[in-house]
């Protein structure tokens, strides 16, 4: 079956969508977009496209089939409600709402429509957390205790709405919306605490550089961090399990593990061991022959299997990868780090 879908919001993401499903997702067509910008309207044209004058004129037009929501975050619960009132399949760019009560109010629409909706969580395909997510269901280094999942940048800046308030700005809902989102799916376990610390380092309304820990009822514990002015990084991703550490040092997937060695065990002396720090039998290094370094899982990841999981659930009624319920969690979790922002402490919960 052939879908045919317009895109609301024809800016940087909308125009991405467009030439992603046109690439690599045969059995949608994009066909027209909606824009409240009548400069935008000869990009879209230029592209291809029929440029809707009225959000009206694309809720009215049958042929489209499918939605694809990619404007500021603080249109996309009434935008989102129409199409799916109108009959539309939707996807919604993230996060999908600016509280999780709007976000109810469009999981409601949705259920009594009788159509699909599902979040934009594209980086769930991301290299990096696939291959984390691999080490852990190989066991590969044993139980995991701590994580920590960053992104740091240097550039100091913002692109326009998204240095606003009013338009649910700031690098807690850019960026944290899907660091959080990655650790919900990969830890199955509620979160019981929020500590969060924000930063606005050179914005006026919203968090420019943030940092969140969460603990999970299972004792695991996770640090996200957000940087906007870090000058030197830290590794993408840093996981001590029972058995050995995980290190993912960049975008495209340098990094390691190393493993306690199985077959050799290390004894300890009473001897004192004098080292940089200073004499120490704790923090001396480790014996070399006692651990084995290892290399990161291969894995191949693909941010059009989103769009080809949608067209599947529509016509094959296969599951849904990126569930409302799931973008739930992430709202309450953003919630609560707000929360604990404006108390000072941290937050006892249980999402």
């Amino acid at each position: 079956m052939k879908h045919q879908l317009a895109i609301i919001g024809y800016g940087g993401m909308g125009s991405w969508h467009h030439q992603n499903i046109r690439e690599s997702i045969p059995e949608i067509t994009v066909t027209g977009a909606f824009d409240i910008r009548p400069e935008v309207e000869e990009a879209a044209t230029k592209n291809g496209l029929y440029f809707y004058h009225s959000l009206e004129e694309l809720l009215e037009d049958t042929s489209v089939d499918m939605v694809t929501v990619a404007t500021p975050n603080n249109f996309h619960k009434d935008l989102v409600i129409s199409c799916l009132q109108h009959g539309k399949h939707v996807v919604c760019e993230k996060p999908v709402a600016m509280n999780s009560g709007e976000l109810t109010e469009m999981m409601k629409a949705a259920e009594k429509s009788g159509k699909l909706f599902s979040v934009h969580q594209n980086r769930r395909w991301d290299k990096d957390y696939v291959t984390i997510k691999k080490i852990l269901e190989e066991n590969a280094i044993g139980a995991p205790y701590y994580i920590e999942s960053r992104v740091q940048g240097s550039r100091r800046s913002m692109e326009g709405w998204r240095s606003y308030k009013v338009n649910g700005g700031g690098m807690v809902y850019d960026w944290g919306v899907h660091l959080i989102d990655q650790l919900l799916d990969l830890i199955p376990s509620p979160v019981v605490s929020v500590d969060a610390h924000l930063f606005q380092i050179f914005t006026k309304e919203v968090d420019d550089n943030f940092k969140a820990f969460l603990r999970f009822e299972n004792g695991l514990s996770a640090l996200v961090e957000i940087a906007t002015n870090c000058f030197i990084l830290q590794p993408r991703w840093h996981m001590s399990c029972t058995d050995g550490t995980a290190v993912i040092e960049d975008w495209e997937c340098h990094g390691k593990m190393v493993k306690l060695s199985s077959d050799e065990k290390m004894e300890w002396t009473n001897d004192i061991v004098y080292t940089a720090a200073g004499p120490t039998r704790t923090m001396a290094p480790r014996p070399v022959h006692t651990t084995a370094q290892l290399p990161l899982p291969e894995v191949t990841t693909d941010w059009a299997d989103y769009y080809k999981n949608i067209v599947d659930v529509i016509d094959n009624g296969a599951d849904l990868i990126v569930k409302p319920q799931q973008a739930l969690r992430v709202l309450r979790v953003i919630e609560a780090i707000f929360e604990s922002q404006k108390l000072g402490q941290s937050i006892k919960c249980r999402i």
